[in-house]
């Protein structure tokens, strides 16, 4: 299974599931990275556009990459009905090999909400970080998320882990999960299976999404090793110090001169 695998089938139900999650709560936290850096940014992974909107409006220039040409569909369209948004434009590509000149191009590069734990393997993580470090510029800022408690998950089967309504909508969408943990490989994978339902009309989705996560020494080792030094770890979307048991875990590194 490539980290890839699922997001083509998740991209109707992302913005659902993520509004029962992690929200916004995120945002300001982004936000400032861009006003602190400016622009030109780069952000991996920009899925439906969730963070890229906001970040957009802040008047930077923001280049939204994905491989998934289901999520790129909707951030598209989110791109047209938003305002203030004419700074944003969106790339189809694959993470590992960053389709623009090495030449230092941007002054953030951002990967939020565990982007990076899409990478399954070892070379994937490496040529990943190797291409982020050719396209920023001299001392600019490469941040990321990393969601710390997935190697936490217990195993179970076909739990309803979330029910409601579309925003706006008549359909009714529940979610039923199960979750299985390859601990020598440090992967949670998520079986996940989505039942739309309007009127008498039921539609179902399956498909599977795999999570690698890596413990905060070993991320900070590969960083250091593809040319980057570490400028602060937070545990939390408002700058409260990191811990290995803090809710969230948040690394701001800088490309080495």
């Amino acid at each position: 299974m490539e980290g890839w695998h699922g997001w083509d089938a998740y991209a109707p139900f992302y913005d659902w599931e993520n509004a029962r999650t992690v929200g916004r709560r995120d945002i300001p936290f982004w936000r400032r990275q861009v006003v602190a850096c400016g622009g030109p940014v780069l952000e991996l992974g920009c899925g439906t556009g969730r963070v890229l909107l906001p970040m957009a409006r802040t008047g930077e220039q923001v280049v939204g990459l994905d491989r998934s040409s289901n999520m790129l569909g909707h951030a598209r369209r989110r791109l047209r009905r938003a305002r203030g948004t004419d700074s944003a434009r969106l790339v189809r590509s694959d993470i590992r090999s960053l389709p623009f000149a090495s030449d230092g191009h941007f002054s953030l590069v951002m990967a939020p909400y565990g982007v990076l734990q899409s990478l399954l393997r070892n070379q994937d993580l490496r040529r990943t970080l190797v291409s982020v470090r050719s396209v920023l510029r001299p001392g600019g800022t490469f941040a990321m998320e990393l969601v710390p408690d997935v190697p936490q998950w217990g195993e179970y089967d076909r739990r309803v882990s979330h029910l409601g309504r579309r925003r706006g909508g008549a359909a009714r969408i529940s979610l039923v999960e199960s979750v299985r943990q390859d601990r020598i490989r440090q992967l949670t994978v998520f079986e996940q299976e989505f039942t739309e339902r309007r009127g008498r009309r039921r539609t179902t989705q399956r498909f599977s999404l795999a999570f690698r996560t890596l413990s905060m020494r070993q991320m900070t080792g590969r960083l250091r090793r593809a040319g980057f030094t570490i400028e602060r770890l937070e545990g939390d979307y408002v700058g409260g110090p990191w811990t290995a048991g803090a809710e969230t875990w948040l690394v701001v590194a800088c490309r080495a001169r």
